[in-house]
């Protein structure tokens, strides 16, 4: 049975006072919710408005709820459950959220937050499958970097455009798609913007870098062209762009991402999830001490009301 009811959620993480800069398992704490209408203690999350995808869901919700504003980082996975009273399905993802600002202020749907250690936390969760949100985030530090590999949007068909191809442009789907990309590439922190040198791609997270105020910084190695001849300088370069001081975005091609993407994580010993490669999808790649440790691939939890291609 397929899920009728979609949400977000997060593990809501802060350093514990005294941790240090790249905190471990036990010097972080975890922000639990009560919920005075089913008198329960759960990780914050809420469904999604019309038209608004889980990823932004999962950041506006933890405000609301929490009063805190935070960083995505990984994805934790989903759970699936049938609503009580209801011949309905409800899914929620869950991504690990880091803590920035803020201040939580009750209200006739929260009424208190507590932040509890991680060996505490399991304890005080009042559902199973919030305790298996916890386990999968407990697995890995509580901050990786994070790099956005972004496949370009669309740009029309090759064969209908009369100039170099280097030049095709963004049709005006794709540059919706530009724009989408914007708030969802923001939750998870992007700071940086770098392309691949095709016009297309290049528009594609330009609207990304007029938000953040930089330049797109231009990556020539990693357009088709460049890496038919050298996929080995490729993944060097794009390794070269992992960052644990600012998340970057780097956009490319859809000759490239796929074959890349399973040679980067077969050399760090990682097993990707299914991923359908479509124009304007993004892979949320995390890390420590530089190895790709987690990979989550946006499509559908990007575009809500998106047409097949």
């Amino acid at each position: 049975m397929t899920a009728n009811i979609h949400a977000a959620g997060a593990v809501l993480w802060r350093p514990a006072r005294g941790a240090g800069s790249a905190p471990k398992r036990d010097e972080i704490e975890i922000a639990l919710v009560h919920r005075p209408k089913y008198r329960d203690w759960s990780l914050p999350k809420g469904k999604l408005e019309p038209g608004e995808s889980p990823v932004l869901a999962a950041v506006r919700e933890v405000g609301e709820e929490t009063g805190v504003r935070s960083v995505l980082g990984r994805y934790l996975g989903h759970v699936t459950y049938p609503v009580t009273g209801h011949r309905k399905l409800k899914r929620v993802d869950y991504w690990a959220a880091e803590a920035q600002e803020g201040e939580f202020d009750p209200n006739a749907e929260i009424d208190d937050l507590v932040w509890h250690s991680l060996d505490k936390v399991m304890r005080e969760l009042s559902y199973p499958m919030d305790r298996q949100v916890l386990r999968t985030f407990s697995k890995l530090p509580p901050r990786t970097s994070t790099l956005l590999l972004v496949r370009h949007a669309k740009a029309g068909q090759r064969g209908k455009y009369h100039g170099p191809d280097l030049e095709r442009p963004l049709e005006p789907a794709g540059v919706e798609q530009a724009r989408t990309l914007v708030p969802n590439l923001l939750a998870f922190g992007a700071r940086e913007v770098f392309s691949a040198d095709p016009v297309r791609c290049v528009q594609t997270v330009a609207p990304l870098a007029e938000r953040l105020g930089v330049e797109v910084g231009l990556e020539p190695a990693l357009s088709e062209d460049a890496y038919a001849a050298d996929p080995k300088g490729a993944l060097t370069r794009i390794r070269e762009l992992v960052s644990d001081s600012a998340v970057r975005v780097v956009c490319s091609q859809g000759k490239v991402i796929p074959e890349l993407m399973r040679g980067w994580a077969a050399a760090d010993g990682l097993t990707l999830p299914p991923a359908r490669n479509r124009k304007g999808s993004v892979w949320v790649l995390s890390f420590v001490d530089g190895r790709m440790v987690a990979a989550d691939h946006l499509d559908r939890r990007l575009y809500v009301d998106s047409a097949e291609e």
